[in-house]
Formats: structure tokens, sequence, C-alpha cells
């Protein structure tokens, strides 16, 4: 196939003038992007085969039932299957090495259909290393790893291959792609309130529903890739291909997302592409036995604190393994897309580290980029979009990495999204650091409305992030203390539950509808679930006390966490009914730092906040551009959401045709302290 035309430099001027003089290093990336495509092209078939690996790596079962089983391991010179079917035999099943590093071995069916390998067995590679060492691992392409804790802390590998009446069937096709996403990031473990590690069944059965009713169109999964170390949060994988089995088992994930469609929810693999956990015994680390078979051998490979393997994505072997990873989730479980964890991580040869991003554009394209990771990604995006016309990537990246979310024809590195994730920093700091009256609206409105033009970003509040031990929701932020003691409709509404209760509605509204082009909330925040996020570890006495979400208090009728539930969801149905994530930025036309007032206009509504600690406002001047008579669709002041009803919904207002800040007309609003209210004509 012939080289495909380079990116024309205007689409890049076009959207930002100020990456003129940068025009050679883009190009640069974009022509080894083109060499690595060029390549895949002309000897591996396209993307269409090279993502496919997995079809030849690892285990592969044909209907007659013959096993055929793949794995690249250049360093050694001998290599044996083993396993509970061979009774662990080092000499019975050697394979055969060809030219490329890679070992095979076919294993005959015992009868027609039936496996020289019972399903769910045990299985694992011996080899020899060039040095006449002998070790074993698991492979590195299998599909299920099961670990006994009882016994030991590694993993063992699986042979998976469920008899068809076993294998789940999808009954549902994808959603169509959404026109924004609002999306509720869940880790399956924590999703019970018992303390214990929740399970896929439970999370089909009880959490879909949960976020079904709240109004969010996505899900993004967490900590799905197996982890041996359940406090890594997931994000210290070892076997890239098997979904964790602490859960249950791959059938049980594909239902969960074949259920999830079924209600027309995208559901997003959090992925981890940009290091892996240093486990040799069952992770990629040292696999044949070399420094520098999946990862940068030396220091380059590794991350000083993260503890962990840095890849090699200038290998033609490891960028097979990461695509073919990609989609597999694509393929075996029906994703919809990935959310790229520890982006910045890869982008820069300094991961980040000790890094502050001044947003100087020679931070992003100086010595300090790491153009092969960058390549990566490029080829991560181009090939799933190609592949997938209705994927969705998202990029983890606090740098600030112009074009990011560019296609990749178009020169950028080809997300579809950014995560937002200065907004959650702000809020944090606001918090802890600063008195109410000591908040400044204009430094809120600019870091919620600093995005790059042209590239959609995800904006949250609060992620997972926030609420890990040594930090707390921003709800514990708030009311601290009296959650234990002042939650019930049946106790006194205190200044402080009052503060923290208005505060909680007005920051989502305010971030879900000035803060980009999609929206982010961690499970259980949307409620404000108190205290904090910590996994059983020895630190703790293994315990599940903050490992699990307290469903519980929300389900209470008597309790006040019911308001904020409510509140959330109806954000999210206002959102799908005026559909303001896929408009235009908002047009802000007051921040008042004495009154503490913001106002904009986005899709048709105009919002208004009043973040002042004492003061309410009567007949309140705000600027609106439409003229015409306008209504109250959403206010946090109604009694349903916690409030104290000095407003409601339905009041009308009609405008004066005359200029106020900046627009045509204007119109007056009695705005109590602490109080946000949505209008619409």
């Amino acid at each position: 196939m012939a080289a495909t035309a380079s990116f024309d430099p205007q689409s890049v001027l076009k959207l930002d003038g100020y990456l003129e003089p940068f025009i050679p290093a883009i190009a640069h990336r974009h022509e080894r992007f083109q060499k690595w495509k060029d390549t895949i092209d002309r000897y591996e078939g396209g993307y269409e085969k090279f993502t496919r690996g997995f079809d030849k790596m690892g285990f592969n079962v044909k209907e007659s039932g013959e096993v055929v089983y793949r794995e690249w391991a250049p360093n050694v010179t001998e290599a044996h299957l083993i396993g509970d079917f061979n009774q662990w035999n080092r000499l019975s099943h050697p394979l055969k090495k060809n030219e490329f590093g890679v070992w095979e071995i076919t294993l005959p069916s015992e009868a027609p259909g039936v496996c020289a390998i019972p399903h769910d067995s045990k299985v694992k590679i011996s080899m020899i290393t060039s040095s006449g060492a002998r070790i074993e691992r698991i492979p590195a392409w299998i599909q299920r790893v099961t670990q006994d804790l009882t016994f030991s802390p590694a993993y063992e590998g699986r042979f998976w291959n469920p008899s068809p009446s076993e294998r789940y069937q999808f009954k549902n096709s994808r959603p169509p792609q959404p026109r924004a996403i609002r999306i509720y990031e869940a880790h399956v473990g924590i999703s019970t309130s018992e303390h214990r590690v929740g399970t896929y069944k439970e999370f089909t059965k009880d959490t879909l529903p949960r976020i079904h009713a709240l109004g969010y169109n996505t899900i993004q999964l967490m900590a799905i890739m197996e982890h041996p170390y359940y406090a890594s949060f997931g994000y210290q994988v070892t076997s890239f291909f098997a979904a964790s089995s602490r859960y249950g088992t791959p059938e049980e994930l594909k239902e969960l997302v074949d259920t999830a469609h079924g209600m027309g929810i995208t559901v997003l693999l959090d992925v981890v592409h940009s290091h892996a956990c240093k486990n040799v015994l069952d992770g990629l680390n040292a696999f044949d036995g070399s420094d520098h078979q999946y990862f940068h051998e030396g220091s380059k490979g590794r991350h000083e604190l993260w503890d962990s393997r840095l890849f090699n994505y200038g290998s033609h072997e490891v960028l097979r393994f990461l695509l073919s990873n990609l989609r597999f989730y694509m393929e075996e479980y029906q994703f919809d897309g990935f959310r790229f964890d520890g982006v910045t991580s890869m982008m820069y040869v300094h991961h980040g580290i000790g890094t502050g991003f001044s947003g100087g554009y020679p931070d992003y394209f100086g010595p300090g980029a790491d153009e092969e990771a960058i390549v990566y990604l490029m080829l991560a995006n181009d090939a799933m979009h190609a592949l997938y016309p209705s994927v969705i990537t998202i990029a983890e990246d606090v740098s600030g990495m112009p074009l990011l979310c560019i296609p990749v024809s178009q020169g950028g590195i080809g997300f579809d999204y950014r995560l937002s994730m200065a907004i959650p920093d702000m809020w944090i700091k606001l918090l802890k650091h600063k008195t109410d009256d000591e908040w400044d609206m204009g430094n809120i409105v600019h870091t919620l409305i600093d995005r790059r033009y042209g590239e959609k970003s995800v904006a949250y509040a609060e992620s997972h992030d926030q609420a890990l031990v040594g930090d707390k929701t921003l709800a514990f932020w708030l009311m601290d203390k009296e959650m234990y003691t002042h939650m019930s409709d049946l106790t006194p509404m205190t200044p402080i539950i009052a503060r923290g209760l208005s505060l909680h509605k007005m920051i989502r509204l305010l971030v879900h509808s000035l803060g980009g082009e999609g929206y982010l909330n961690f499970e259980g925040n949307e409620f404000g679930h108190p205290e904090w996020l910590d996994f059983p570890r020895e630190g703790n006495n293994n315990s599940f006390q903050h490992a699990r979400r307290q469903w519980n208090i929300v389900d209470d009728q008597l309790l006040r966490y019911r308001y904020l539930n409510s509140f959330d969801a109806a954000i999210n149905h206002l959102e799908e009914e005026h559909k303001w994530l896929s408009a235009p930025q908002a047009y802000v036309s007051l921040k008042h730092g004495g009154d503490k007032m913001i106002a904009y206009e986005r899709s048709g509504l105009l919002f208004v906040f009043n973040f002042h600690p004492t003061k309410s406002f009567t007949d309140y001047r705000i600027g609106v551009d439409e003229a015409g008579e306008y209504h109250i669709v959403l206010t946090s002041d109604e009694k349903k959401f916690g409030g104290f009803e000095n407003i409601s919904s339905g009041g009308k207002f009609t405008t004066t045709p005359m200029e106020w800040n900046g627009r045509k007309n204007w119109l007056q609003i009695y705005i109590p302290s602490r109080t946000c209210v949505v209008l619409g004509k």
C-alpha cells in the first residue's frame, strides 16, 4: 500500500497559530507514525490483521479441538508447555522457535472437539534462557489468571475455553456513539456495601440500574485488567489480556457490558499501557529472562515513582501486543472505547516527574517529548478509529499537550477527549485553603473554560484520585464529621450541612454546564459519599471499611444524601433535553467578585450562580442575548433537592431590550445565597 500524504500544516495553524515554530517537530512525529503505518500495511496486512495478534499468539483452539500455542520469547533456547494437563512434565511438550523468536506447539485433540488441555486447568511455559537458567512464566497472552491468597499472592495461568453452552452470547448491539458523554466512573470491586470484593454479577444486577436512573450514558470501568495488588486500584497490571478474576469470570464481564448496552449505555475500559507491574513470576517483567523484551532496559525502562516497568514503544512485537490488547477488549468483551491512563507519563521522557507545565510550547515539542510513545498513541488512536468509527478514546493528561485531541490525519495525537484535570485540583485547593468569601469568581471561571480550541474536554469536580486515602471526597471536605450526626431529616439543618449541600450541588452544576464537552462523576460522589477510599492493605489491617460504596445511606429516605442524588440525576436529564455538552462553549456575561455571582448562557439556557455565603439578591439584573420570556427549569433551592424553597421551578421572567454586561437584553431575578438557577424559554 502506498504511503498516504503527509498532513497539511495549515490544518494545525488554523487551530493554533502559535504552533508555527513547532511545525517541523509535529511533521517529524507524523512521519514516524506514517513509517510505522506503512510497515504494518506492507508486512502485516494492515491494522485489521496486525491488531488481531490474539488470533495467532497465546492459546488458540480450532473447531476440531486442536490447540495451537505461540509465545514470543527471543532470549530463550528451550521452551516447554507445562500444566495440569501433562502433570507439569517439563519435557513432554516442547515448543519450536522460528526466526522471529516466536515459539510454537500444536496439541492434537483428544477426540473430535475435545481439547488436550481441560477448560480452566492451570498452565505455564517453562523455558531455558541463553545463560542456561530455567524460568517459568504465565503465558503473556493468557486470558484468565487466578489468585489464591491463602497459598500465594502470585497468579496462576488458566486455559479458558468454556463449552459453547457456557460461553456468553451477546444479545445487544453497541449503542450509537453518544452525542456527548456523561461518564460514571466505576470500580466493580467497591460496588458493594458489604466488607468484601464486589462481583461482575452484582454490578450488573444492582449498580447498572442506578447508573441508568441517574442519566449517565457512559460507564468507565476501572481495574479490569488483571493486577495482583488490589490496593493498586488496577494500575499495576500483570496479565493484560486477562479480565480480573477477583470479580468473577470473563463470561460474567461480557454479561455486564451487554446488559449496559441493552440500557443504551456506552462502556469504556480504563486501559493501562503507560507502564506494567514489575512482577516477574506472574507478569511481563523479564519474561524471557532479559531486561529488554517488552520494556526498555536499564533506567529508561523503569518508572522511579511507580516502581514499575516502561514499555519499549519502538518495538514491532510490543506494538503488536499493545494494539492487539485494545482490539481484544473491543472484540471479546465489546467495550466501546478507552480511557488511557498515565498519558502524561508516556509523552515525556521525564514522565512529568518534578515538572510544572507552564504552558510554554517548548515543553511539549522539545527534547522532553518522548516521540516513540507519542507515535504509539497516534497508532493506537488511528487504528481504533479506523476499525471502529464509533470508538471513544480519552486521554488522562495533566500537561496540556497541544493537538492531543485532534485527528492523526490533521497532525494530532488522535484522542476524542482529554480529562480536565485542573478543575478538581482547583476545588480541593479552594476548600482546603480559602474561606468562602475569598473565592475568586474570575479564577473559577477561567479554570473551567481554559481549554484548547477545537479539542474536547471531559470536566469533573472530583474523580477517584481526589477520594484516595490521604484526601477525601468533596462532600467530606464540606461537611466532615457532621455527616455522621446531621445528615438525617430528623436532625436540625446545621449551618455546616446547609453550606455543604448547597455548594456540593452548585459545584457539580457549574462544572457540568461550563467545564467541557463531557462530564465525569466517580461512583458514589453523586450523592456525597462520605470519607475517602482506602483498599485493604497491611497498613489498615486489610480492612474493607473504605473499599465499598454505602448505597444504604442514599436509599434511606430519612437521610439527606438522597437530595444530592436527585439533583445529580436532574442535571443529567436536563442536559439530555437541552444538550449543552455538545453546544459551543458558554458565553460568560458575569463573574462578580464582590457579589460572588457567575452567569452565562449555553445551549439556549441561562445559568446563574450566587456563591455568596450570606447575601441574597432581589431583582438582580442578568444580561441575556435572546429576548423573550424565561422560566426556571432547575434550581438547587427546591425542597426535593434539600433546598429551602425560596425559589422554585416554573417562575417566569421577561427580558427588557437594553444592553447589559455585553448582552442585548436583561432580566431581573431573585437569587438567594448559595443557590443556582437555570432558566430556559
